[in-house]
């Protein structure tokens, strides 16, 4: 993959397999302090007590702020191809248990 830097000069973007496939994540819990944004992406599995964060990605403020912007701009084009998403819960905590019932091992 390239892209464009500032200075008009091709960046090559490696991409290995291992990163290409991905993490799944179900939360995402920001922190930051005044010269950084801290990501932790977490799995969180119904039923169980303990969740793992899969991955951590730390930003500048002002990489922080492109991501939301970039991020805006990619829902704004989903929601008008497809359609507004629509947000099923608006509670301020989250459900450990995803509404449904907990399994027994």
């Amino acid at each position: 993959m390239q892209t464009k830097d500032d200075n008009n000069s091709p960046l090559n973007i490696e991409l290995s397999e291992e990163i290409a496939e991905g993490q799944y994540s179900n939360l995402v819990m920001i922190a930051h302090s005044g010269s950084e944004f801290i990501f932790d992406f977490i799995q969180v599995m119904p039923g169980l007590p303990k969740a793992k964060v899969k991955s951590r990605l730390i930003l500048t403020p002002d990489h922080a702020k492109r991501l939301l912007g970039a991020l805006q701009e990619n829902i704004d084009r989903y929601e008008s191809t497809f359609s507004r998403i629509k947000l099923h819960d608006e509670e301020t905590t989250f459900p450990t248990n995803f509404g449904g019932t907990i399994g027994e091992a």
